[in-house]
């Protein structure tokens, strides 16, 4: 039951756009919760160069059914040419929490 659920990660340089990424995934039930962690630093290869930013971090609580329309879904609001969007299994989780995520996920 656990490897069904995943938590998503991605960031933005705003946050505002964590935010409208945040009320748009749970609006559509693609996501139960998102939490927005930042600013954080990154450092990263861009286009032959090396980068550092401020971003705000999001994980985003979901299902690995719902990871295609998840996907798609950032990519049509997200600001970034190249979006960063990582899914990663959750392998232990509370019964409890598991349960209410999966009654605010879409069916």
């Amino acid at each position: 039951m656990v490897q069904e659920y995943i938590q998503v990660v991605t960031t933005t340089d705003k946050k505002e756009d964590a935010d409208r990424i945040a009320r748009t995934l749970v609006e559509k039930r693609l996501a139960g919760c998102i939490q927005i962690l930042g600013p954080i630093v990154s450092t990263y290869w861009w286009k032959n160069n090396i980068e550092t930013a401020e971003e705000w971090l999001c994980f985003i609580k979901s299902k690995r059914e719902l990871y295609d329309e998840l996907e798609k879904a950032i990519k049509e609001i997200h600001p970034y040419e190249t979006p960063e969007i990582i899914a990663i299994p959750i392998v232990a989780g509370g019964k409890e929490y598991l349960e209410w995520l999966s009654n605010e996920l879409k069916r």
